[in-house]
C-alpha cells in the first residue's frame, strides 16, 4: 500500500533570502534530506502533494505575518530544487493543509498506508497538517531532518508537541554521508587473543573431534539504539569465513534497531568463526552505545550541528572509534584526527586555552592561529580565558576585521558554565558591534537536558560541542545464539529454534 508524502510550502518566499518570511539556513540544510526522502518515496509507488501558500492580497492573516505567498508572485513558486519531483499541487491560504482544500476526499480515495508530512514551519503549518491528519485517524510520519522554522525554541516545542500530544511518530530520512571505512583487523584478534578463552578451547575440541557442520549465528542486543561497528565485523567476517561457504546478512551502518531486534546473521562452517564471537560482539557493542549517546543530543538540539569533543575522556587506541560512532550517530564532525580518518572528513576544533595562556592574550593567539593555519580551516576563538566572554568576543572580531567566523563559549564550572542568558548576551552585544555573522559554539559539559534549555530558552546557538555524554555512554549488549546446525533448528531454553524472521536484513556476503 503506498504512503501519502505531503510537502508543506517549500516555497521560494520561505527559503530563499531576500523574502520577509524566510526560514534561515536551518531550512535550507534540509533541502537534500526532503529530495531524498521524495525520491525513497517516489521508487515505492507513494503519492505525493505539495501544500502551497498562496494568498489573496488582502488576507486577514498579513494581520499577524508580512504579507507572503501572494497567489501568482515568484515568492508562491515551489523552489527549483523541488520542481521537477512529479507531484500534485494543491493551494491553502491558512495553517492547515486541510482547510478548504480538496485534501481529505484526496486521503480517502488514495487510502495510504501513512500519511508523512514534511516542509516549514515546524510549528505553524506543519503541526497544524499533522494535527488534521491525525484527526482523520491517519498513521502520521514526521521525519525530523525534513522539517524547519525560523524560530529554533518553536521548532522544537512543535516537535514535541507532535510527538507527545499529536501521538506522530518522529523519524529520521538522513544518514552521515560518511564514506565506508577501511579496517585493518589486528593480529591479536585474528590469532584469538582477544578472544574468551572458552571460545578457543571450543573450536581446538570440534577441531580435534573433526566436527565442522554449516551453522548459523544470530545476533541481537538487549535495547534498541543506533547500529554501529558494522563494518568493522563484516571486516573481519571477510577475513575468516571461506569465501566459497559463507553467507551474511546484516542491518546497515546508521540504522537504528529495536531491542532484541536480529542485527546480524552468519551462515558458514561453525570453526571458521566461532572463536571470533567474542571479537564482533564488542565491534558492535561499544560503538553503538556512543552512536546511541550522539544521537541523542544531536536530536535534543532540532537541527543545530553537534560536533564530538570527547577524544580526551577514552583510551587512546580507541579514540578513532568513538568519534567514528559519533558521527554515525548523527554528530557533523568530531575533534580527533583518526575519527575523521575513520570518517572520511576533516578534524573539527578550535583553539586551547592552553595556547591562549602560553601567549597570554586570546586576541595575540586567535591572530597567531589566523597567520598559521590554511586558509580553509574555520576562524573560531576561544572567548572565556581572561575576560568577560562578551567583551572579549568584541576584542576579538574587531582586530580579525571580518575574518573571525565564530567564538567558543566554554565557561567551566567555577564560573558556571555557559548558560542561555550568557549566550544571549554575547549575541546581543556582537550584534550591537556590527558583527552579526560571527557564529556562537557552546562546549563544556554539554548533554541532551542542557542543549533542549538553551533550545527551549531561545538561546541563539549556532552548534554544540559535546564529549563526556557520548563517551560515557553504557554499551549496548549483544547476544548471539546459534540458531541452525547442519540444516537442524536449535536455540538453548528460552529462546525460538531455526531462523528469525527479520525482514530488513540485507545480504552482504
Amino acid at each position: 500500500m503506498p504512503n501519502a508524502v505531503i510537502v508543506i510550502d517549500m516555497l521560494r518566499g520561505f527559503l530563499e533570502k531576500g523574502y520577509p518570511l524566510y526560514c534561515g539556513q536551518n531550512s535550507r540544510s534540509m533541502i537534500p534530506n526532503v529530495q531524498q526522502l521524495l525520491e525513497q518515496e517516489l521508487a515505492r509507488g507513494s503519492k505525493v502533494f505539495f501544500f502551497c501558500d498562496r494568498h489573496r492580497k488582502d488576507d486577514p492573516e498579513f494581520r499577524m505575518f508580512p504579507p507572503h505567498s501572494i497567489e501568482g508572485t515568484v515568492e508562491a513558486e515551489i523552489i527549483p530544487e523541488l520542481s521537477g519531483y512529479p507531484g500534485e499541487i494543491v493551494s491553502k491560504s491558512r495553517y492547515s493543509g486541510f482547510y478548504g482544500t480538496p485534501m481529505e476526499s484526496k486521503l480517502k480515495a488514495l487510502n495510504p498506508e501513512k500519511v508523512i508530512v514534511c516542509g516549514v514551519c515546524t510549528n505553524i503549518c506543519v503541526l497544524h497538517t499533522v494535527a488534521n491528519a491525525r484527526e482523520r485517524d491517519y498513521e502520521v510520519e514526521v521525519p525530523v531532518d525534513c522539517v524547519a522554522s525560523f524560530d529554533q525554541r518553536a521548532h522544537a516545542f512543535g516537535l514535541e508537541h507532535i510527538e507527545k500530544v499529536l501521538g506522530a511518530t518522529l523519524t529520521r530520512v538522513s544518514k552521515p554521508g560518511i564514506a565506508v571505512p577501511k579496517f585493518d583487523v589486528s593480529t591479536e584478534v585474528l590469532a584469538g587473543d582477544t578472544a574468551d578463552i572458552y571460545f578457543v578451547r571450543t573450536v581446538e575440541i570440534l577441531k580435534r573431534e573433526d566436527i565442522n557442520p554449516v551453522a548459523t549465528m544470530e545476533v541481537f542486543s538487549s535495547r534498541p539504539g543506533i547500529l554501529c561497528g558494522m563494518h568493522e565485523v563484516h571486516a573481519l567476517l571477510d577475513r575468516v569465513l571461506p569465501a566459497n561457504q559463507r553467507e551474511v546478512w546484516s542491518l546497515s551502518e546508521g540504522d537504528t534497531f529495536e531491542r532484541k531486534e536480529v542485527v546480524l546473521r552468519i551462515t558458514a562452517p561453525y570453526q571458521s568463526y566461532g572463536m571470533y564471537e567474542t571479537a564482533y560482539l564488542g565491534m558492535l557493542a561499544q560503538p553503538c552505545g556512543w552512536a546511541t549517546a550522539a544521537r541523542e543530543c544531536v536530536e535534543a538540539t532540532g537541527g543545530i550541528p553537534v560536533i564530538s569533543f570527547g577524544a580526551r575522556h577514552v583510551h587512546p587506541s580507541v579514540v578513532g572509534l568513538m568519534d567514528y560512532a559519533a558521527i554515525v550517530g548523527g554528530c557533523t564532525g568530531c575533534s580527533s584526527v583518526s575519527g575523521a580518518k575513520l570518517a572520511g572528513i576533516d578534524a573539527t576544533g578550535t583553539i586551547p586555552h592552553a595556547l591562549i595562556l602560553v601567549m597570554g592574550d586570546t586576541v595575540s593567539a586567535t591572530l597567531a592561529f589566523d597567520r598559521h593555519m590554511p586558509a580553509d580551516t574555520a576562524r573560531v576563538a576561544l572567548v572565556d580565558t581572561f575576560k568577560d566572554e562578551p567583551e572579549e568576543s568584541i576584542d576579538v572580531a574587531r582586530t580579525m576585521q571580518g575574518r573571525l567566523q565564530g567564538v567558543r563559549l566554554d565557561t567551566p564550572p567555577e564560573r558556571g558554565r555557559v548558560s542561555p542568558d550568557l549566550v544571549k548576551e554575547t549575541r546581543a552585544r556582537l550584534d550591537l558591534a556590527g558583527f552579526k555573522e560571527v557564529k556562537i559554539f557552546v562546549s563544556g559539559g554539554v548533554d541532551p537536558e542542557r542543549i533542549r534549555d538553551f533550545v527551549a530558552t531561545g538561546a541563539p546557538v549556532d552548534a554544540f560541542g559535546v564529549g563526556s555524554h557520548i563517551t560515557k555512554a553504557r554499551p549496548v549488549d549483544f547476544t548471539a545464539d546459534l540458531h541452525e546446525v547442519a540444516g537442524k533448528p536449535v536455540a538453548k531454553r528460552g529462546r525460538i529454534p531455526g531462523i528469525t524472521p527479520s525482514p530488513r536484513l540485507k545480504q552482504v556476503m
